[in-house]
């Protein structure tokens, strides 16, 4: 409660602490990858410890909340956002005719391999580079839903520079987990539209589908932040690829099991896309792992959640924040546990 409390006051002080120092507003840059371009933001000293945040499917670096940025900064972080290939203003030079989605989908559903243009390791190591072009050795990283799964290909990928992780409304990948309802899958499937007013209609629905039933969503509110997307990129063939992605991934229990690194598992025990056992059983699977489970946190950054998730993420980053000691090691491989 004392930690609720701390960030609670907080986020209503936010105006009188921020500074200069973490200006969200500071310019959208790009870094040429080669096959992809990044966008990103760079907030904070560049002397400060570094924190990468990897958004989930089809997000934007606009979608982790302003307030939020502000107060992990405000830890002494220098919070690094970006926009994931294929969405956002990234680019993936390589994209190929549509993506049959409904195919692989069908194919998912067959228990038969799905084919993906790129896979998540692929985007891990996009995240990995951005790192290199900003010349930034060792960091910490902070990852939700898809971008949760990103996060863990990093760890294993770069051992040596991942110095924490925190895992945030997402999953091991593993089979048997439960599974979203059909109705949820198809909303988040639904990505073609034929003009900006359905398109709006449409994140709205799905947002809506991924918000906590403890909380009633303005609808005017969720058209905004649906217009907020759609004016800065509209992508929906990419943001199928990125499902694609996901669909072909898979079970990382056998990674997880050889990580060493520093973890926190945040979940909602309201998540409809990704039920609050992907989280239990994600850190189950990760060696002193920490796991913090929010009472009706859904799938979503909502208002009413802000302070209970920062409350459970900023004390585990700030004792982490100069802790060099631990870093990420993975160990030899033994017989993969697959359970």
């Amino acid at each position: 409660m004392r930690a609720f409390l701390w960030v609670a006051a907080l986020l209503f002080s936010l105006p009188v602490f921020a500074s200069s120092r973490c200006d969200v507003d500071v310019p959208v840059e790009q870094v040429d990858l080669g096959q992809v371009s990044l966008a990103y933001q760079s907030i904070g000293r560049a002397s400060d410890p570094a924190l990468l945040l990897v958004m989930g499917l089809g997000g934007q670096l606009i979608h982790w909340p302003d307030e939020v940025v502000v107060a992990l900064c405000q830890q002494g972080f220098r919070v690094i956002r970006y926009d994931n290939r294929d969405v956002g203003l990234s680019t993936w030079r390589q994209a190929p005719d549509n993506a049959n989605l409904a195919f692989e989908v069908l194919r998912y559903k067959l228990g038969l391999p799905v084919s993906a243009p790129y896979s998540l390791t692929d985007m891990a190591d996009d995240g990995l580079a951005l790192m290199n072009a900003l010349h930034v050795e060792q960091f910490h990283v902070l990852g939700v839903s898809m971008g949760g799964m990103i996060a863990q290909h990093m760890a294993a990928m770069a051992p040596q520079r991942v110095e924490s992780l925190t895992l945030i409304m997402t999953s091991s990948g593993a089979e048997g987990l439960p599974a979203p309802s059909a109705a949820l899958v198809q909303l988040l499937a639904r990505r073609s539209a034929p003009n900006r007013e359905v398109a709006l209609q449409q994140q709205a629905d799905l947002l809506a589908a991924l918000g906590s039933p403890a909380v009633t969503d303005d609808r005017q509110m969720l058209l905004e932040q649906a217009a907020a997307s759609y004016d800065r990129a509209f992508n929906p063939e990419g943001v199928k690829r990125q499902i694609m992605a996901i669909l072909a991934e898979p079970s990382r229990v056998a990674l997880l099991n050889q990580l060493r690194v520093p973890t926190l598992v945040v979940h909602g025990t309201a998540d409809p896309l990704l039920p609050v056992m992907h989280g239990v059983h994600l850190a189950a699977h990760i060696r002193g792992s920490q796991l913090k489970l929010i009472p009706q946190m859904a799938h979503r950054f909502q208002e009413a959640f802000k302070a209970p998730l920062l409350a459970a993420v900023l004390p585990y980053l700030q004792s982490h924040r100069e802790d060099t000691s631990h870093w990420a090691q993975i160990e030899p491989a033994a017989t993969p546990n697959l359970l």
